[in-house]
């Protein structure tokens, strides 16, 4: 990092009259980004004010910052998204600067030129550069302008004939929301008769996220690669790229891997995209942090759009160029030139980021909002924890499900994929369904060692969706917690205390217990040897046990002579082990019949927390097997339920705007009748 470091000297500075030293600075944002911008501000001596939603008054974010305001309202347009109460919250906290971070209000410029005309330091771009941007339709005229290749896009109108407009387009197509971001109001269409229900969702999703719901329609690449280049600009008519990240591992158009550089750039092809985002950024006179995204096939690039923000997957270039983007952005928002050239940065090895979500693979990548009952990053790797949580913590469903980012950096790709699944997988990441284990996999396929990272990766390769125990792991993990529940009772016993667990003056039969795992009951049982070993059986499975540690959360166990550490914690009858191949879960089942616990009905069920946002059917309507009944908005995005037979509706329990919890029944279907 030397390289980067000597070439802040090599331009003279601003003179100091003209610099606006930032000394109190407000994050207009929450979670991992917020504790991101204020590891940096710390680090320059500037004090930090953060504005926090009421469900996260707890975060860690909230009582990191130096000063904490309140925001009336629990969703992001009650709160993050309400001008008036974070430009009021400016005022209070007396801060001469804000960064909006990422989402929310940090593409809105109508927000950015508020902030200016209160006189507060605005960190990002030019209220006219994000305007020039904010609309993709006119975005796509201006890079046509600059010469930049674009992809033709055509706006969905209402009234008009949609479906001659994608035919003529050619299938399949993307409808996209102008105004979006995030993968937010996105939408492939394969076929014509999905075309209306995909405008309908998109423009729903995009009118609630962005407050604009113009949606435009392009070509869809099946197989390219997303790759995007890092500019940085000052006010001074300075600019630069910082190099290409690849972002092609994504789902519901999010990115859940990121990767810098890209395998599949050549310096040539480097230079020339490289050449076209610097022709974009000066096209709108672009200053501060930002990015130019680009899909590539082979060696041909399209723009895609301008993020006029720092990105989520900035870590990887501040990775391998060295540079920390947060103090740049806070030094050119006070007047200083960038203070480097492009000559001056270079490629130092290989930096991946993946992105942990509440969300569960196996059912399509369906957020899974819960409390985080245990977190505690790996320390081995040298992997970087970009996080918004501690343990305790909850992921709701009012915001985004990210829980972390995990980032890697090594002097090889493979050395970097390497250690970063590694990194995963010795995290205690327990309580709620995460996409840990479906990264760790995605990370160790083949196709992604060797590069062929496209769009369409997670569907033509499909990584595991999750982490398949083998029987021994998944006994070995059961013996823990047995060892740990016999040491624990043992420390709490109030008569006999000194005499050993499991100690008996006559013949007795073993001591037995059941657990869950996955659905599945495993018995096991066990008994004390004379020597102090235990003898421990799991469905005819035999393991002779010796106990170097235990009671304590941490158990030292010698299994059939093959010795090993597990971390363990208990909430209610669930238990939480951390063995040295990642996380297990086990329920203790109970010994008796708990009253109450009957069958569930045949009812269609909420499969996450969320709001109904729509309505399609009514009582007595006859439904076809794959019919859309209702649809469910939580965590930034849209759930379709849909009849999983033919029937007609006998009963809907829930009306429109309606707030249900998981599981809770949505529609009853009853059998067609007659049958």
């Amino acid at each position: 990092m030397a390289h980067v470091k000597k070439a802040y000297v090599k331009k003279a500075h601003v003179k100091k009259a003209d610099i606006k030293v930032i000394t109190k600075l407000l994050i207009a944002n929450r979670g991992e980004i917020a504790r991101r911008i204020m590891r940096t501000s710390r680090d320059m001596g500037i004090s930090t004010v953060a504005i926090y939603a009421e469900s996260d008054a707890r975060a860690p974010f909230v009582t990191e910052a130096d000063i904490a305001i309140p925001l009336i309202g629990r969703t992001s347009a009650e709160t993050y998204l309400d001008v008036e109460q974070v430009l009021s919250a400016c005022k209070i906290s007396g801060a001469n600067a804000l960064h909006p971070g990422y989402g929310f209000l940090s593409e809105n410029a109508a927000f950015a030129r508020a902030v200016t005309d209160a006189g507060i330091t605005w960190i990002g771009p030019s209220p006219e550069a994000i305007a020039m941007m904010g609309d993709k339709l006119s975005a796509k005229r201006l890079m046509q302008e600059a010469k930049v290749p674009t992809l033709h896009g055509t706006e969905l109108k209402s009234g008009e004939d949609h479906a001659s407009t994608a035919q003529e387009i050619g299938y399949p197509v993307l409808v996209k929301a102008s105004a979006g971001g995030g993968g937010r109001g996105m939408r492939i269409v394969e076929t014509e008769a999905e075309l209306g229900e995909a405008i309908s969702s998109a423009r729903r999703e995009a009118a609630a996220y962005f407050g604009d719901d113009t949606l435009f329609l392009e070509h869809w690449l099946t197989s390219s690669r997303h790759v995007e280049i890092q500019i940085l600009g000052d006010s001074h008519g300075n600019l630069i790229h910082c190099f290409e990240r690849e972002c092609s591992i994504q789902r519901r158009h999010q990115k859940i891997i990121e990767e810098a550089p890209s395998s599949a750039v050549t310096a040539e092809l480097r230079k020339k995209m490289g050449k076209a985002a610097v022709a974009a950024a000066k096209k709108i006179g672009y200053s501060s942090a930002g990015t130019v995204e680009f899909l590539l096939a082979g060696d041909e690039f399209w723009f895609l759009e301008v993020n006029t923000r720092l990105q989520v997957e900035h870590p990887v270039t501040e990775e391998i160029t060295g540079l920390d983007l947060v103090r740049e952005q806070i030094r050119i928002a006070e007047g200083c030139e960038l203070g480097y050239s492009q000559d001056d940065l270079e490629i130092n090895g290989h930096a991946i980021e993946a992105r942990l979500y509440a969300e569960d693979p196996e059912r399509d990548f369906l957020p899974s909002p819960g409390i985080v009952h245990i977190w505690e990053p790996a320390t081995s790797g040298k992997a970087r924890f970009d996080s918004g949580i501690e343990s305790g913590s909850e992921i709701g469903v009012e915001f985004d499900p990210m829980i972390a980012k995990v980032i890697v950096h090594a002097p090889t790709r493979r050395e970097a994929a390497s250690r970063l699944a590694r990194a995963l997988e010795q995290t205690r990441l327990q309580g709620l369904k995460t996409n840990r284990d479906f990264l760790v996999a995605t990370l160790r396929t083949p196709e992604f060692l060797s590069g062929d990272t496209t769009t369409d990766f997670i569907e033509r390769v499909n990584p595991e969706r999750s982490r398949k125990l083998i029987t021994q792991e998944l006994d070995r993990a059961l013996i823990a917690v047995i060892v740990e529940s016999r040491a624990k009772r043992c420390a709490s016993a109030c008569v006999l205390g000194n005499i050993p667990g499991g100690w008996r003056n006559s013949h007795m039969p073993p001591e037995s217990t059941v657990f869950s795992f996955n659905g599945d009951d495993l018995l096991a049982s066990y008994n004390i040897l004379r020597d102090g070993r235990l003898n421990i059986v799991i469905s005819e499975r035999q393991y002779l046990v010796s106990v170097h540690d235990s009671g304590t959360g941490a158990v030292d166990l010698e299994i059939n002579r093959t010795r090993m550490g597990f971390k363990l914690d208990v909430f209610d009858d669930h238990w939480f082990i951390h063995g040295p191949d990642g996380d297990i879960e086990l329920e203790e089942r109970p010994r008796f019949p708990v009253v109450g616990m009957g069958d569930a009905d045949s009812g269609l069920t909420a499969p996450m927390p969320g709001s109904v946002q729509s309505i399609n059917v009514k009582a007595g309507d006859s439904v076809d097997q794959g019919q859309l009944l209702l649809v469910l908005e939580a965590m930034k995005m849209e759930h379709q339920i849909v009849a999983p037979r033919d029937g007609i509706i006998a009963e809907i329990l829930v009306a429109l705007g309606d707030q249900v919890a998981n599981g809770e029944t949505l529609i009853v279907l009853d059998d067609e009748e007659g049958e």
